[in-house]
């Protein structure tokens, strides 16, 4: 037992040759065509796989798995305490202040619902429209402020010191990804931070696109709230956390109402007496997702260990595919500002001929790849990008890399392209409820879902 309670509160030292490994990296899928290829995960951007590291953690764990806070048996106690240590965990990876507080949500949209619940009454927030839809639906209600879709980073910066200006006297908050789940572009998080603060407001940083790729520094970048998944960051259990400022969130009502919440209960009839938790249990009431919070901690520590090896890692891939691409007849990427501006292993494009749905069943189906196509949760973003391409499409396909994409991967999806463009599917292809999918496709589905 004492790997899984030491496991979560120490960094590991790492040979040069330890790099995180995936479960699933040795995963075969069938074609059409009647063979099997390792399977080429290029959607990391969506979910990414479960590390090998938290599998193993979690393993180790369930034997141990009990209710947490209340039980008196000895399994509580380790489930308790390794609950809790996790807030410590994600305070670290994202290098919280002293007096933050670390409250465990399902994800990223769920941080930010809880967020906007806990806004004090008449704040306004101001919000870029290329947000992923869990950072730009929540605010119903507040007095939102929506900056269009910026054309460069100075650009981005401005306008949030334009609509500051606008906002009427009260808080404020700025809503602001770190990393675009359309693009990969970094935005200008830092600038934007000390133009807000010059107007009083506070920051909440979407970190879900950037937290499996870059360390993330609340201190550094000087923002208040950042909310991350663990289905991004290799832990698919399904747990996330909003971490920042503890004073908004312990004044307002409780996200949700039950056990856990609750401090003393009191009344008789119809009549009730509650007084709420404080703390970050105050919007956890429920039974926890122990399991989740604890897989998410072990992804933190694994990649905290790992960030020279996961950036080397993906710059290698990314220049690889950017090159590619560039050389792709027809191909044109998605981009919000200059090729000049860093960005994570994520890139969106059309492809001149060819619908972005179709074209993805067809690298799945006859090439085992498999992408995104849509609009990614952005749709205002991805299509505007669009249609400065001169595409009448209004759909993208996605590609993005993570831990679980190799240098085969990439140039397997470079070659499919190019064969595509060049002599088209080898297969017959036809919409299925709103779907392109293969006819007749007789591809068997794995037996457990038989």
């Amino acid at each position: 037992m004492t790997l899984a309670l030491e496991r979560i509160s120490a960094t590991e030292t790492l040979a040069p040759q330890d790099f995180p490994t995936v479960v699933g990296s040795r995963l075969r899928v069938p074609l059409v065509t009647g063979e099997q290829v390792g399977y080429a995960n290029l959607d990391h951007a969506a979910s990414a796989p479960c590390l090998d590291a938290v599998r193993d953690a979690v393993d180790e764990f369930l034997p141990w798995y009990a209710s947490v806070h209340r039980g008196a048996g000895f399994a509580s106690q380790v489930s308790t305490k390794l609950y809790e240590r996790t807030r410590d965990v994600l305070r670290r990876f994202v290098d919280a202040r002293s007096g933050d507080t670390v409250v465990f949500t399902r994800n990223t949209t769920d941080s930010f619902n809880l967020l906007a619940r806990a806004l004090p009454r008449n704040t306004s927030v101001v919000v870029f429209d290329t947000e992923h839809h869990a950072a730009l639906l929540p605010w119903k209600g507040r007095n939102v402020h929506r900056v269009p879709t910026p054309r460069t980073r100075l650009e981005a910066v401005s306008a949030v010191d334009g609509a500051l200006a606008a906002c009427p006297e009260g808080p404020r908050l700025v809503v602001i990804t770190g990393a675009s789940n359309v693009t990969g572009e970094l935005l200008p998080v830092k600038e934007i931070a000390a133009v807000a603060r010059r107007y009083g407001a506070r920051i909440a940083l979407d970190g879900a696109q950037l937290a499996p790729h870059r360390r993330i520094s609340l201190r550094e970048l000087d923002v208040d709230y950042v909310a991350i998944s663990g289905h991004k960051l290799y832990a698919p259990f399904g747990a996330g956390a909003l971490i920042g400022r503890a004073d908004w969130l312990r004044a307002a009502q409780p996200y949700l109402t039950g056990g856990g919440a609750t401090k003393v209960v009191t009344g008789e009839g119809d009549q009730l007496g509650v007084v709420w938790n404080s703390g970050p249990e105050r919007h956890e009431a429920g039974s926890p997702n122990t399991v989740g919070v604890y897989a998410l901690g072990v992804a933190c520590e694994q990649l905290s260990a790992r960030w020279d090896q996961v950036a080397e890692h993906e710059v290698v891939l990314l220049e690889r595919l950017q090159r590619g691409l560039a050389a792709v007849p027809g191909l044109a990427e998605l981009r919000l500002f200059d090729a000049a501006v860093e960005r994570v292993g994520t890139i969106s494009f059309v492809l001149d001929g060819f619908e972005p749905g179709w074209l993805a069943a067809v690298l799945s189906a006859e090439y085992g790849i498999g992408v995104r196509d849509g609009a990614f949760c952005a749709h205002i973003a991805t299509r505007r990008l669009i249609k400065e391409t001169g595409s009448q499409a209004q759909q993208a396909v996605r590609v993005s890399l993570g831990l679980g994409t190799t240098e085969e991967h990439v140039d397997r999806l470079l070659l499919a392209l190019r064969q595509i463009v060049a002599r088209g599917a080898r297969w017959t292809y036809a919409k299925k409820d709103g779907r392109w999918a293969p006819i007749d496709d007789p591809r068997e589905l794995p037996a457990f879902l038989r």
